[in-house]
């Protein structure tokens, strides 16, 4: 098969409705009417609890490692020359975040932000900057109590460290800024309700709305 199949099975694969799924079979409910409305881990913990939205962040990141690890070996991306096997393994993490965002099997209504997606795709490809990113956002988090806080952090500084240790030549620098600028964009709701004062805090839960 041609790389650019890879494409469609990791948007398909992106596409999993975790969350979704886990409001579903736990409590017969729409996350995306509950809560933040996003179908994301932090949407999760706060309406199902700690251990399902820890499950949901190991499978949404999964979303994004899995095709990224295994697709560039199995068709035969990475025996091309040059950084284009680089190029697909980094077209199927976007095409797998994409997946996330506009699930086909919500019918493209609804989704997360690809925070813990994007995470998966760049432990594979740059741990380091993954790593070095996701412990400022734990900072960020702490100190504030908003996960979207430690979104944006995250966000912002992992293109700096990736172009750091790469350079700004690199492949994964380039899509870097655009993946960061896709979660910012994501998270325009949330910096204006953080304007507001109106942004849920991560340890306080959203009660189900009658």
């Amino acid at each position: 098969m041609h790389p650019a199949v890879g494409l469609l099975i990791s948007y398909v694969a992106g596409s999993f409705p975790s969350a979704y799924l886990a409001g579903r079979l736990l409590k017969g409910i729409d996350l995306r009417t509950v809560g933040s409305g996003n179908l994301g881990a932090t949407n999760v913990y706060r309406v199902l609890g700690l251990l399902p939205a820890l499950i949901v962040l190991v499978i949404d990141g999964a979303k994004g490692a899995l095709p990224v690890y295994f697709l560039p070996g199995l068709l035969h991306a990475d025996s091309m020359g040059g950084d284009a096997a680089l190029w697909w393994a980094l077209g199927y993490g976007i095409a797998a975040i994409v997946g996330h965002t506009k699930s086909v099997f919500l019918l493209f209504r609804g989704g997360g932000k690809g925070v813990a997606t994007a995470a998966g795709v760049f432990v594979v490809l740059v741990p380091f900057a993954l790593i070095l990113s996701t412990s400022l956002c734990a900072v960020a988090v702490w100190f504030t109590g908003y996960m979207s806080v430690g979104s944006v952090v995250a966000a912002l500084t992992f293109p700096i460290v990736v172009g750091i240790d790469r350079g700004v030549a690199s492949p994964v620098f380039l899509v870097s800024l655009a993946v960061c600028g896709f979660i910012l964009w994501g998270h325009r709701s949330n910096l204006a309700r953080l304007r507001a004062g109106t942004e849920h805090r991560l340890f306080r839960k959203v009660e189900r709305q009658p």
